[in-house]
This record gives structure tokens, C-alpha cells and sequence, in this order.
């Protein structure tokens, strides 16, 4: 009886104590939308959106890229700006090289009334990526300001919503990823092919392809199909540029979602940024573009909804070259062996005037044209101050 009694007057005492901290319990505020913007798609879904660094008048030109830990200044940005990087011993790491870089401290971004201060640049040479897409670009926006808000990217509307953090509710119809997340988000996908795979991926908007696989990754797995033709392509990244194979692969499972006959690329991680078996590889914005993205990265969520490019057919041309843009002028980079365009005649270092009845010099028309596949194309080159014509069939990778 007496223990009874015993607990019996402790009961009160723990109830208050309940309410007491039941009261102190901190109750989240909702988020708050802070701002939005336009952005360009650039070549393979590539997100190219406008900023300003501190009181400087230019405005600038970034890639959103959740395959970046940080954000970073192009280094001829930097020099034009004429701002002073601090050399660092730390280094960056990409698909075709290791890089020291140095830092920016202490600076403030500004996106159409969004402030985000207090962010540490790294400074990085984006030369080859201002060739490929015809643009110049200015830096990468990365974790470093991600992290910071709820991030709403619309490819329907082409526009990207900044939100406070805070309780958000998503709308009804996708599908919640929880990502593993310390600055890169990875989570697990399907493959099928000759066989299926299941592993890790870098979910990597900044990447303009459907997939990469680490050749390690698919070499253990098993996953392709003995009979697959491959094709030499070039592919650039951080470091410069490096040979891949590109094949297609039966089926990529994400989430609930499927997708058939989905383009990959395949490369020997030289440099091992995928710490294989850690990752098989990255999936790009050829593939997540079919999705309007919510990032919340404070809740470590991804938040995917099937938007009106969903069915879209993949990219399966293959022509052989690549082309890049350099002091406005359209030159070819490198020619595959085999390739339609090898064949046709067209070298490395030729200047493209015109590709069928397009003299525009825009590199975008270009590319677009050269993804017409089973068609023939005609281009026009410029060598050694002579013109020569050239036509040839675009490939198909089916």
C-alpha cells in the first residue's frame, strides 16, 4: 500500500513536469517563400540562372549544381572583378582531374532579392564549360548556399522558388526521397539490363546526361548486355576532358518511376570521385529535368513530381563530334573514330560556318541539329581559309 500511495504522489509531479516541457518543446515556424527566378536550360538540362557577388553591378552567370559541395567564381571572373583569392592546400576532385584551389572569404550572393552572405568561394578555371555551351559561365552554385534554404525548381515554368527553412508541404502526386546527405545528395536506383543493380547514385543536377556508370560498377554487376554496341564520345568535366563509352541501357528505376531505354555513359574513375563501391555513378538532368524538384536540403528531402517533359524521348543520335564555342567562333573538338563524322571527312580544329541552311553561328542550333538522328545533316567547315561542304547520317544508338 505504501508504494502505491509513493507513486501516487509522484503522478502529479511527473505530469507537470510533462506539460512543462510540452510547452518548452520547440514547434517549428512554416517556411516562407522568399523569392524567385528565371533560369535558361542550357544543353542537356543544364541550369544556367543570373546572380550578382557583393556591390558589384555585373551580373553573373552560375550553373545550379547539386553535384557541388561548395560554390565557386570562374577564375577569369575573379581576375576581371579584380578580386584577391587566398592559395589553400585544399583541393577539388572531378571525373578528369585533382585540382588546389584557392578561396574567396567572407562574400555576399544576391539572386533577384535574396541575400545570402558570410559564403566562402573556391576559385576554379571554368573555360571548358564556358566552350560547350556557348555561354560564358561565372561559377557554380553548390551545397554551400543549397543548404541554406528549400529550393523549388520549376522546368515547366522555367523558374526556381527560394523558400526559408521550415515545415513545407509538398504537393500531392510525386514522390519523397531521403537522400543521404553530408554535402552531396546519393541515393539508391534500379538498373535492369542483361541483369539488375541496385546501388548507390550522386543525384547531380550541375551533370547535362542521363547517367554515368563507373566502369568498375558495371564490370561487377554484370549489368549490360554482351551483345550492346558501344560508341566513343568525349565528355567534359571538372579537370577537362575525358573518353567514355555510350551505350543505352534497358531500364532505370527511380523511386516508383521508370524509365526504358535510358542513354548512359560508362568511364574509368581515374580519380575515384565516385569511391566505388560506394557509388556505380551519378544520374544527370537529362533524366531529373523530367521532374519539378523541391530540395530541401535542411530536412534532407528530394522531393521529385512528374512535370510535362516526363515522357519525352531520350537523346540517341550520334554523330562523333563535339562542338565548342570559343571568341564566338564554332569550332570541332574531338572527332570519334568510326564516326559518321570521321567518315564524312570532318577533322579536329575544322570551323563550323553553317550546319544545313543554319549560318547563325548559335551553338545551341547547332547541337540540335546533330541530334537528328537517322537524318543527314550537311556542315559547312572553314579550313585553312578554304570551305569545304560535308554530309553525313546521324547515327542512332537504339
Amino acid at each position: 500500500m505504501r508504494k502505491i500511495i509513493f507513486f501516487m504522489l509522484l503522478l502529479p509531479a511527473f505530469l507537470a513536469t510533462s506539460k512543462l516541457y510540452a510547452q518548452e518543446e520547440f514547434i517549428e515556424p512554416p517556411s516562407r517563400f522568399i523569392t524567385s527566378i528565371p533560369f535558361e536550360q542550357l544543353t542537356g538540362g543544364i541550369i544556367l540562372l543570373k546572380a550578382q557577388l557583393d556591390n558589384f553591378p555585373d551580373t553573373l552567370r552560375f550553373i545550379l549544381d547539386t553535384g557541388s559541395s561548395g560554390i565557386s567564381l570562374d577564375s577569369s571572373t575573379v581576375e576581371y572583378l579584380k578580386l584577391k583569392p587566398v592559395p589553400t592546400d585544399r583541393t577539388i576532385r572531378g571525373i578528369a582531374g585533382i585540382k588546389k584551389v584557392s578561396f574567396l572569404y567572407d562574400h555576399t550572393l544576391h539572386i533577384n532579392g535574396l541575400m545570402a552572405d558570410s559564403l566562402n568561394f573556391h576559385v576554379n578555371d571554368y573555360e571548358i564549360l564556358t566552350q560547350v555551351y556557348g555561354d560564358h559561365i561565372d561559377g557554380i552554385i553548390g551545397y554551400s548556399l543549397l543548404s541554406r534554404y528549400i529550393v523549388k525548381v520549376n522546368y515547366d515554368s522555367l523558374k526556381i522558388d527560394f523558400f526559408s527553412r521550415g515545415t513545407f508541404n509538398y504537393p500531392k502526386g510525386g514522390y519523397l526521397f531521403k537522400p543521404s546527405l553530408n554535402t552531396l545528395p546519393v541515393t539508391s536506383l534500379r538498373l535492369k539490363d542483361e541483369r539488375s543493380a541496385y546501388t548507390r547514385f550522386l543525384f547531380d543536377i550541375g551533370a547535362g546526361l542521363c547517367m554515368m556508370l563507373n566502369r568498375d560498377f558495371v564490370d561487377d554487376s554484370s549489368l549490360i548486355q554482351k551483345r550492346r554496341k558501344f560508341y566513343l564520345k568525349q565528355a567534359e568535366g571538372l579537370g577537362g576532358k575525358l573518353d567514355m563509352d555510350l551505350t543505352v541501357i534497358r531500364e532505370l528505376k527511380i523511386g516508383p518511376y521508370k524509365f526504358k531505354k535510358v542513354p548512359v555513359l560508362i568511364f574509368d574513375d581515374i580519380y575515384n570521385v565516385t569511391s566505388y563501391p560506394y557509388l556505380g555513378g551519378l544520374i544527370g538532368n537529362d533524366v531529373l529535368r523530367r521532374f519539378n524538384v523541391i530540395l530541401n536540403y535542411p530536412k534532407r528531402d528530394i522531393y521529385l513530381t512528374p512535370n510535362t517533359h516526363f515522357l519525352e524521348p531520350f537523346d540517341y543520335s550520334y554523330s562523333g563530334i563535339e562542338l565548342y564555342k570559343i571568341d564566338n567562333t564554332i569550332f570541332v573538338g574531338d572527332v570519334a573514330k568510326g564516326s559518321p563524322a570521321e567518315t564524312a571527312g570532318i577533322k579536329e580544329g575544322d570551323i563550323v560556318m553553317a550546319i544545313n541552311t543554319d549560318f547563325s553561328q548559335s551553338l545551341a542550333s547547332y547541337k540540335t541539329a546533330l541530334q537528328a538522328t537517322k537524318e543527314r545533316v550537311k556542315v559547312i567547315i572553314k579550313r585553312n581559309n578554304e570551305l569545304f561542304s560535308f554530309e553525313f547520317k546521324v547515327k542512332s544508338i537504339l
